[in-house]
């Protein structure tokens, strides 16, 4: 999956969902103290912004180009550099906390992403996974289209992983990892109109699916989209239950 020139469409869409995390990042990573932070797979800098605020020393790693334009337009005094898993280019225990919100999941060798984290981590590394996302919503209006649905992540299954916090955890072990792992779970409440812009921006896993669709299959997908909302929106939203994973390895 390519999120190549996706950042304004993130931004407007999935940026507010994957937020949905950071409290709880903060707070497992406890006071700022002027400490040092990388967050890698910053995307539009959401999170970063929020580190930076709390009285962290930011520095927002993101390899996708339109991802750090968005981050740079929307937090000017953010520090955005380009940085892409495994190949960190920062020394050994460069930080003394690493994050990285729903990246992991993302990468063709998680194993590799999470051990490259970790190395660049003084003291804290900390990354999260989805086990409940709007997949479930996408895949309700597929099935109501009457369109074929893409099948699994495309991860061979020595690099694969399962999407729960059980499976996450086996993973950051494999990686190196002393991971205590607990799972938070959330409503959000995106419009139709943040769904669809992140659907046709090109975002995530049914973004993708959707840029492969003839015109007419698109066509479907649309009336689907617009069936499944006309009969699920509650005050303007559409009210999704989402669950992360969230893994927190502390290194001293």
């Amino acid at each position: 999956m390519s999120w190549a020139g996706t950042g304004d469409a993130y931004a407007a869409s999935y940026a507010a969902l994957c937020a949905g995390t950071g409290a709880r990042l903060r707070e497992l990573a406890g006071a700022a103290d002027g400490r040092t932070l990388l967050d890698v797979g910053a995307g539009d800098g959401t999170l970063a912004a929020a580190w930076a605020d709390a009285g962290w020393r930011v520095t927002a790693a993101e390899p996708e180009p339109s991802m750090r334009e968005a981050a740079l337009r929307r937090h000017p005094s953010l520090r955005v550099t380009d940085g892409m898993l495994p190949e960190l280019a920062f020394e050994d225990g460069a930080f003394d906390v690493v994050v990285a919100n729903f990246v992991l999941n993302h990468l063709a060798d998680p194993r590799a992403g999470a051990a490259a984290l970790r190395r660049v981590a003084r003291s804290t590394v900390i990354a999260s996974t989805w086990s409940a996302s709007p997949s479930s919503f996408w895949a309700d209006v597929t099935a109501r289209s009457g369109l074929t649905p893409a099948t699994g992540n495309g991860l061979p299954a020595d690099k694969d992983f399962e999407r729960t916090a059980a499976g996450f955890g086996r993973m950051l072990r494999d990686a190196g990892w002393t991971p205590q792992v607990t799972e938070l779970t959330w409503t959000w409440r995106p419009s139709a109109e943040t769904l669809w812009t992140s659907v046709t921006g090109g975002v995530a896993g049914a973004g993708a699916f959707y840029a492969g669709l003839s015109a007419e299959e698109r066509e479907r997908f649309r009336t689907a989209f617009d069936e499944i909302v006309a009969t699920t929106a509650q005050d303007g939203a559409l009210p999704q239950t989402q669950t992360a994973v969230l893994a927190i390895d502390r290194l001293r």
